[in-house]
């Protein structure tokens, strides 16, 4: 039996019914007989006419529905709406919370290889400081912030310690455990899946490394802690300035991780724009998304770069 791949239609308002046909072209018939999408079957229906794309459609009712089809199926998520591009953000976002729900307790199974979910805002996911890193962490019952956003690209993979946390929250998320939990995590990852023993770049939190001043968190947290890993045979140099670390020095590491979301995504994202995969490590299986968001902007436009998600979905199956 194969092993199956879910993928996650995401928010309603956005892009990624465009990004999934557009990739749904680039496969080969192996490859979308293994994709069953999580969704609205009107929805991608409606959606799919107003762009004017002609894609043969197939509702089913689980994971072992048209096992051999190669048409697109859908596992329908129950969702109300008038204009396919313009849902109310109530039902939208309990349709977004219902597909990474079921998709979810399906990906618990040993016949399904992982998920991939297209782009959501976090607003529907209806709490502060979440995103689908951290809600899927805790449907998988992570209570010790081990999980880990990954962002890789084979040249370079970054990572921050915090991820959707305000900026005056973040140092209370600064501490010696988390570093070591997240870090043990990508490490492992990085053995198992990429069959190397990575060599990881840290920065520290403040302008400067806070010149190293005794009570700053470099010295009291981020340099211990460094010590530490080493200490346990990990490849891993720091603390790093990141006002310069991406001039030149990105280029001799494989990981380089921030201690907060913004102080190295969008350095990352300057380098690499679409060719990049968002990993969360430490869930009880593989999730991968676009490294991009829903674009709200380019809905309808035809403009929206498919490359992420595509990515996504050959890198899922291969590993």
């Amino acid at each position: 039996m194969k092993k199956k791949l879910l993928l996650i239609g995401g928010d309603p308002n956005s892009i990624n019914s465009e990004i999934v046909y557009k990739s749904w072209k680039r496969l080969n018939t192996n490859q979308k007989k293994k994709i069953y999408l999580i969704s609205n079957y009107e929805l991608i229906k409606k959606q799919f006419k107003k762009l004017n794309y002609k894609l043969e459609l197939l509702k089913v009712n689980n994971i072992y529905d048209e096992e051999r089809s190669h048409k697109l199926k859908i596992l329908d998520i129950k969702l109300d709406f008038l204009n396919p591009f313009k849902v109310q953000e109530k039902k939208a976002s309990k349709f977004v919370i219902d597909s990474l729900n079921r998709a979810h307790n399906l990906a618990l199974s040993k016949d399904v290889i992982g998920i991939i979910n297209c782009p959501i805002s976090k607003t529907l996911l209806k709490k502060k400081n979440i995103g689908v890193t951290e809600y899927l962490a805790s449907k998988c019952k992570i209570k010790d912030n081990s999980e880990v956003m990954l962002l890789f690209n084979k040249r370079l993979s970054i990572s921050p310690i915090t991820t959707h946390v305000d900026i005056k929250d973040i140092t209370k998320k600064i501490n010696s455990k988390n570093i070591i939990n997240k870090i043990f995590n990508i490490h492992k990852w990085f053995r198992k899946y990429q069959n190397i023993s990575p060599k990881i770049a840290m920065f520290g939190l403040n302008p400067h490394n806070a010149e190293l001043r005794k009570n700053s968190e470099e010295v009291k947290v981020i340099i211990p802690t460094i010590k530490k890993l080493k200490k346990k045979g990990l490849k891993i140099q720091g603390p790093f300035s990141s006002d310069t670390f991406f001039l030149k020095n990105y280029k001799k590491y494989n990981v380089v991780i921030g201690m907060y979301h913004d102080q190295i995504l969008g350095q990352f994202k300057t380098l690499f724009k679409y060719d990049a995969l968002n990993i969360t490590l430490g869930l009880k299986y593989t999730r991968v998304s676009p490294d991009h968001g829903p674009a709200k902007d380019l809905i309808g436009k035809n403009q929206a770069n498919c490359e992420s998600l595509t990515k996504c979905i050959k890198f899922i199956q291969k590993i």
